[in-house]
């Protein structure tokens, strides 16, 4: 029989032992840390509302700077836009889709024609920048004026007082009431031309003292402007509707830069007739 001798280190009571694992100490870390990152998580969906909604990160109305309004909007851009938009109550600036919210917000405005710029910061601001729409002309309806701009989008006619309304071009002989709301288009192609033909006349309107766009007797499509005294203008068809042999809007405005005399109702000026008799 062999001598005794006392088990080595590799060796127990119960056999053999198993040395121990390197990598041990990396289990028991990442253990570790997807506890903490859980707990984080946890402690972040019971509390992290009450973060985000602290009124420290809370974008109010009044964070809100629009640039680019025009002198004549009376109205409240930036407060109309964000309570229709919901967004008066305030919002958590680090919502990833706040400018795409406020854009959104304000291109639905009736005065707003686009949003070009939205830039959010922290602590909560934001710079928006709008072009707006300009109005062009006013249509005369039932019971009062109605405003439009150059693409004959029905515009807030509740922006304008009795006296800057009457300093617009008047448009007469329109049938139709907008087919929309604010902002939209009004609907009617005669408006539509209306619009164009105002707008291209331009600065023309205050220098011949022209106060009024109507339907000329005849073919549909052709255009009288009318002066101050009641002279009449044949300007015929709106830009860009000229019929066959029919002079150019660019030729047409170019004799009124010149110089006319308008005529009456029974014989007006026709600028299509001053083309084909040569002058």
């Amino acid at each position: 029989m062999p001598p005794w001798r006392p088990p080595s280190a590799a060796e127990s009571d119960d056999g053999p032992s198993v040395a121990e694992d390197p990598r041990r100490p990396l289990v028991v870390a990442g253990v570790i840390l997807a506890a903490a990152l859980a707990a984080g998580a946890l402690a972040w969906w019971r509390f992290g509302d009450r973060v985000r909604w602290g009124e420290d990160q809370l974008l109010h109305p009044g964070d809100v700077v629009v640039e680019g309004l025009a002198p004549w909007i009376r109205a409240d851009v930036r407060a109309e836009a964000l309570r229709m938009a919901s967004l008066d109550h305030g919002v958590p600036v680090d919502d990833a889709r706040l400018p795409t919210l406020l854009a959104r917000a304000f291109d639905m405005h009736p005065w707003v024609r686009e949003v070009s710029r939205v830039e959010v910061s922290h602590p909560p601001a934001a710079v928006v920048t709008v072009v707006c729409r300009e109005p062009v002309a006013m249509v005369r309806i039932p019971g009062g004026l109605l405003a439009i701009d150059a693409d004959g989008v029905f515009l807030p006619s509740a922006d304008f007082t009795a006296e800057s309304a009457a300093a617009y071009p008047r448009v007469t002989g329109v049938a139709t009431s907008p087919q929309g709301p604010e902002g939209s288009r009004w609907g009617d192609p005669a408006v539509d031309e209306a619009a164009a033909l105002v707008s291209a006349v331009g600065p023309q309107w205050q220098a011949l003292d022209l106060v009024e766009c109507r339907p000329a007797p005849g073919p549909r499509g052709r255009w009288d402007l009318v002066d101050r005294q009641g002279g009449v203008i044949r300007f015929g068809s709106a830009p860009g509707r000229e019929q066959p042999g029919e002079p150019s809007a660019a030729l047409k405005i170019a004799r009124l830069k010149a110089g006319v005399t308008p005529g009456t109702a029974a014989e007006p000026l026709d600028l299509g007739a001053l083309r084909a008799a040569g002058s």
